[in-house]
């Protein structure tokens, strides 16, 4: 389903920007696009930690003790991957390891530092997400998100 080009478009091409062509019509480019702008404003006004990391340090305030295998499910990242995010985030002292029950894992829990930061950012983001939607009507924000989350599953 091609649109119609609007007056920003014609605008563009006006400045000798480069024509899209099929990328608008792609839900892929749509979604990079739209999560790039999402994540400039993220860093600009949240700052401290990049989205994906304050995602998981809310996850673990949520889920004290979680282990970091079932918190890489959570987070669809491998888990090689989830032991440098951690490694990371431990090394600035905003969580820590603690032996779980079975010796073969640790459970992850926030620091004092962690809990303040989190505190901070939950703070940030709501700010973050108010001004991410404010085009949006609370339909069209609900609309919105059921469709990512019927994309994601």
């Amino acid at each position: 389903m091609r649109l119609a080009p609007t007056k920003h478009d014609k605008l563009k091409r006006a400045r000798g920007e480069l024509k899209a062509g099929v990328l608008p019509d792609l839900i892929g480019y749509r979604l990079r696009v739209a999560q790039q702008t999402v994540f400039r404003d993220f860093a600009a006004q949240v700052g401290e930690l990049s989205p994906g990391r304050a995602g998981i340090m809310l996850l673990i305030e949520a889920n004290p003790g979680v282990t970091q295998g079932r918190l890489a499910e959570a987070v669809r990242l491998d888990r090689s991957t989830m032991v440098g995010v951690v490694d990371s985030l431990e090394e600035r002292g905003l969580i820590e390891r603690r032996r779980g029950s079975d010796r073969r894992t640790n459970g992850l829990w926030l620091t004092r530092l962690g809990r303040v930061l989190a505190t901070r950012l939950r703070r940030r983001i709501e700010r973050h997400e108010r001004r991410v939607a404010a085009r949006f009507t609370d339909t069209e924000r609900a609309q919105l998100l059921f469709l990512l989350g019927k994309l994601a599953a």
